[in-house]
């Protein structure tokens, strides 16, 4: 089993989220600010050909329409490798990672779709 594979489980295991892994092929939204502190994520439900993750760096979330870039999952190895082993939690969970600080928590409302 890869290293990677083993610490998606245990972060599942740990906060208590169903363990729902990315396809290498799938498609993340990922900003190009991901060498800003802290690292964010938060996944909605995919949809065909996405894994719902979106991943950025800093305080602020852009609204913009073009804030976020979509990557295959294969790629975040070289463009932000530490969100690796947090890519099994299942929609609605969500992470942020400042130097040793981790938060992991659940957001119900990311399950709910757009007006």
């Amino acid at each position: 089993m890869p290293d990677w594979l083993a610490r998606q489980l245990e972060i599942c295991a740990k906060y208590g989220a169903s363990f729902a892994p990315s396809s290498d092929e799938d498609k993340a939204g990922v900003a190009s600010n991901t060498d800003l502190r802290p690292l964010n994520g938060l996944r909605h439900p995919p949809e065909p050909g996405t894994c719902g993750w979106f991943i950025w760096g800093g305080s602020v979330l852009s609204d913009s329409p073009e804030y976020f870039k979509p990557y295959h999952v294969a790629h975040l190895q070289e463009l932000c490798p530490q969100v690796l082993p947090f890519l099994g939690l299942s929609p609605g969970w969500r992470f942020l990672i400042h130097g040793e600080h981790v938060d992991v928590w659940f957001d119900d409302s990311l399950l709910t779709p757009a007006p």
